[in-house]
């Protein structure tokens, strides 16, 4: 139980960080995070090392955030 709770406040924290973000930095952020969590499970599934698969998804999909957020 409070391991559980522990995850949701950890969450919750992560979360509030993103409050004052630009719509341009939460983009950038988040094509990076969906970036490393895939390019982690894509390097352990082609038998590479997930860090390396980690680092190249996350650079990547921020990279892809970054230009796909639209600029006023």
């Amino acid at each position: 139980m409070l391991g559980k709770l522990a995850v949701v406040g950890l969450l919750a924290v992560a979360l509030a960080g993103c409050d004052h973000m630009s719509n341009s930095e939460q983009r950038t952020l988040s094509g990076g995070a969906i970036g490393a969590g895939g390019g982690a499970v894509l390097g352990a599934v082609a038998g590479f090392n997930p860090l390396v698969g980690a680092a190249v998804g996350g650079a990547a999909g921020a990279v892809v955030g970054a230009a796909t957020s639209h600029h006023n």
